[in-house]
């Protein structure tokens, strides 16, 4: 089997295709999220203790002068942006919750989901069945 024909059997299967689908999603969501985080929770929560911008929150770790923006103390030299660090903790948490609800929501659709119906019995085994219970008599 050729490399290039290996390659087409196992780009066309379903997982694969599922799994670059998900992929896509998970990006786009991820996204999603991402803006919620930034542009939603974060302000809100700078709002609740006084002020504070999380973006812009770092230790110089080259002497930069305070009260710099974070971009700026970059060029200045090596900053510790912890605060960028909280703000993607967060948003790690709000997904990993988003995924849990998800997940939790797909089991409960399984479970309420009814069993598959037994399947028919065939006939050869109801005849030995017939011939074993005469057999008893």
């Amino acid at each position: 089997m050729s490399f290039s024909s290996e390659f087409k059997e196992f780009a066309l299967k379903g997982n694969v295709m599922d799994l670059a689908v998900g992929v896509i999603i998970g990006g786009a969501f991820g996204k999603i999220v991402d803006s919620v985080v930034g542009d939603l929770i974060m302000p809100i929560v700078g709002k609740l203790l006084g002020g504070l911008d999380f973006s812009n929150l770092y230790i110089g770790l080259n002497n930069q002068a305070a009260g710099l923006a974070l971009a700026e103390a970059k060029k200045a030299g090596a900053v510790f942006a912890y605060g960028s660090f909280i703000t993607i903790v967060i948003n790690f948490a709000i997904l990993a919750m988003i995924i849990f609800l998800m997940v939790k929501q797909m089991n409960k659709l399984k479970s309420e989901a009814p069993p598959p119906a037994p399947a028919a019995t065939p006939e050869d085994v109801l005849l030995l069945r017939e011939i074993r219970d005469s057999l008893k008599k």
